[in-house]
């Protein structure tokens, strides 16, 4: 398995930028703990997001980034559980044909399979999506 250390797909030549559309639900951690999603665990902590996607997979994200990646749909108040909406953003993203892993922005080890896109929200702020799930989600926005 490779492991991708220090990985910056925006000098990657296979990478390219795409664009999240999805509503996902929200409830926000009253305790530290973690929940498993479908590419390894995602510790998090009180009154961090734990987040549902549209295709059931569940994944954590910072209070401090939160407000700045996701805004309330009609009918949730902002700061509250409910459904919200990604902030349209670029990532950058490639998918690898063999299995791969990367460390989380929190040090989450994420465990990728063959066909799955390594995800980059950031410098060193990585993520995993499966090919269905980012067939679904993510749109070609082409090269910065």
């Amino acid at each position: 398995m490779q492991l991708l250390e220090a990985m910056d797909l925006r000098h990657d030549p296979l990478a390219k930028t795409y664009a999240k559309d999805e509503v996902v639900s929200v409830v926000f951690a009253v305790e530290p703990g973690s929940v498993m999603s479908r590419v390894g665990p995602n510790h998090y902590g009180s009154g961090d997001a734990v987040i549902t996607g549209s295709d059931g997979d569940c994944w954590s994200v910072s209070a401090e980034v939160f407000s700045s990646k996701y805004v309330a749909e009609p009918g949730t108040t902002a700061g509250g559980s409910g459904q919200y909406r990604n902030v349209p953003r670029t990532v950058w993203a490639r998918q690898y044909l063999t299995d791969f892993a990367v460390r989380r922005a929190s040090g989450d080890r994420l465990v990728g399979k063959p066909g799955d896109w390594l995800l980059q929200y950031q410098p060193d702020d990585h993520g995993i999506a499966d090919a269905v799930r980012f067939a679904r989600v993510y749109r070609l926005v082409g090269l910065e």
